[in-house]
């Protein structure tokens, strides 16, 4: 039965966004940004909403009342789909680094323009991390978060890779802060495969990371430190 239950989701969650998608698109360019950003959430909300119902498989979040004022950089553990869709309600508003392949997709890619997404060419080295420290600094400027995969790809659960320096690096030119956030959600919904566990996806927000005067390798071995121990099961 749960494998019926994870079927029909993943059909939802493809028909629930090609919808939407098309939706907004039509709707973004007569919408204030705040707005679109709004319009993101409600998309995320719906997913988290269907898949509650579906498959059984919630969450929790803990730490959030150690969010700073302001915005700011925050760097999630990469390990499912469920944290590409989730981060529209764990943060406030937001723009997302997200792989440049994403934005040729016809419809996604458009409404993923209307939200500033910052998109990456993962193959282009120092200028790649140069472009989201360019494009981080304005998006910062304009009162958003920036939210960042460090890891760069999906990892297994218990695994990891060297985190991209990118977000270490706009937070030094910025002065702002780095918001590690960790989660189990890979050992309910693998990075590969239809089938989701029920269960509840704990997730956890973790003190902000003061990177004022400091080496960006220093930043992010701590950043990585605490994701990924919090991230045991």
């Amino acid at each position: 039965m749960q494998w019926l239950r994870s079927l029909v989701f993943t059909l939802w969650f493809f028909l629930w966004t090609a919808c939407y998608a098309v939706i907004f698109t039509l709707v973004a360019g007569l919408l204030p940004y705040r707005r679109r950003s709004q319009c993101a959430r409600y998309w995320g909300s719906g997913l988290l909403h269907a898949l509650r119902w579906c498959c059984r498989l919630d969450y929790r979040v803990e730490g959030a009342e150690g969010l700073p004022p302001g915005n700011h950089i925050a760097l999630i553990k990469h390990s499912s789909s469920w944290e590409t869709f989730a981060q529209t309600v764990l943060l406030p508003p937001q723009v997302w680094v997200l792989k440049r392949e994403l934005m040729w997709v016809p419809v996604l890619g458009w409404a993923l323009k209307f939200l500033h997404a910052i998109a990456v060419n993962r193959g282009a080295g120092a200028a790649a991390v140069r472009g989201v420290v360019e494009q981080g600094k304005a998006r910062l400027a304009s009162g958003d978060w920036v939210v960042i995969f460090p890891e760069g790809t999906r990892m297994p659960p218990g695994e990891t890779r060297k985190y991209g320096v990118s977000g270490a690096l706009l937070a030094l030119e910025t002065g702002k802060l780095i918001v590690p956030v960790a989660h189990d959600a890979g050992y309910y919904w693998p990075r590969r495969g239809l089938y989701k566990k029920p269960g509840t996806i704990r997730v956890v927000i973790g003190p902000p990371i003061q990177t004022a005067g400091r080496d960006p390798r220093e930043i992010n071995a701590e950043a990585q430190s605490w994701i990924e121990t919090h991230s045991r099961h």
